[in-house]
């Protein structure tokens, strides 16, 4: 066990010195300033992701000339990009990110546009997430809830992988159908199966290109998904599962929580899903009496690769745990009396 730190060093907000004229553009139309790191992510994918990924269905590009341009774009766009947009896309779907008349059509171009370059399909995670996930809690009516399946176990994560993979969209659709939220299951239905039909289509048209741009990152971030999920719900406490302090984790002081938009903070979240990230830390210690009395588990100086890596045998992602960072784990709460 671990005495709770003094201080948290993940990012909380910081005001500005001055903006640039790029910044009160945007100013002009956005909600919250504290959410311009978001524009700065997206300036950087328009410049660097967008361009590569349409040259990569041009024939400018042929031979090994091309394969010198997919094999860079996909690095980048699925291990640089990939997380930090996920997990932004999270808060946007959390918050109203822009005013009124530009939230909705700023906000599908989002989804529709940018989303698959990262292999979100259109209009899933949003319904998923938003449509039944925080609604159930990781409890048994959540289609991607890992209560049926023992943590530690390969077997356990590769059952609950492929069957996200191949009955997680019908079970979804059903959901969201049972519960009447005819908005939510329109706009799944309609995004998934677009997007499909979207993909064979460009099959057609570039082979080689659909598959790295759409198809593969498509499949990967679903594995993501399904990894960060089972780490986030690992150790739940079998007495009281739908108790939100103990159904989830906790990862602070941790450089995962910097580019990540503090993403470690999944009890907070699960608490207070509206909330800014730049809130979290300071919600966590305004909490921090709360989790010890409810034997909340927070780990310190850790995230969830490190996790994962304890959860799965044989140390299958110890490789790139190591890469990433090299901390040991601790558990900070009260003891038992």
């Amino acid at each position: 066990m671990k005495s709770l730190a003094a201080t948290l060093t993940d990012p909380v907000y910081v005001q500005n010195k001055q903006y640039t004229l790029y910044d009160r553009v945007w100013l002009k139309i956005m909600n919250d300033k504290r959410d311009l790191p978001f524009i700065y992510l997206l300036t950087k994918i328009h410049l660097m992701v967008v361009p590569a990924a349409i040259l990569l269905f041009t024939p400018l590009f042929a031979g090994w000339y091309w394969w010198a341009l997919a094999i860079p774009y996909f690095y980048v766009t699925q291990f640089y990009f990939k997380g930090r947009f996920g997990l932004m896309f999270h808060c946007l779907c959390h918050r109203k990110t822009f005013k009124a008349p530009w939230q909705q059509p700023l906000h599908a171009y989002i989804t529709w546009i940018i989303c698959p370059l990262f292999g979100h399909a259109p209009e899933g995670y949003f319904s998923h997430h938003m449509g039944m996930h925080h609604i159930e809690n990781n409890m048994p009516d959540d289609t991607s809830s890992t209560m049926a399946y023992q943590r530690d176990s390969l077997r356990g994560f590769l059952a609950y992988f492929f069957k996200f993979i191949f009955v997680g969209v019908i079970h979804t659709i059903r959901y969201l159908f049972s519960r009447k939220r005819k908005k939510l299951y329109r706009r799944f239905t309609a995004g998934e199966y677009i997007y499909m039909a979207f993909c064979i289509a460009m099959c057609f048209v570039n082979l080689k290109a659909t598959l790295v741009v759409f198809i593969v990152p498509l499949l990967f971030a679903r594995l993501v998904m399904m990894l960060g999920n089972w780490t986030q719900h690992s150790f739940i406490d079998a007495a009281d599962p739908g108790n939100l302090y103990t159904n989830s984790i906790n990862c602070i002081n941790t450089v995962y929580n910097k580019p990540c938009w503090n993403d470690g903070y999944h009890i907070i979240h699960h608490l207070r899903p509206g909330m800014h990230y730049t809130e979290m830390p300071g919600e966590f210690l305004k909490r921090k009496d709360e989790f010890a009395a409810n034997w909340a588990i927070v780990f310190d100086g850790i995230h969830y690769l490190h996790i994962l890596s304890g959860c799965l045998p044989n140390g299958m992602i110890n490789w790139l745990t190591n890469w990433l960072t090299s901390t040991e784990p601790f558990l900070t709460q009260k003891k038992k009396p």
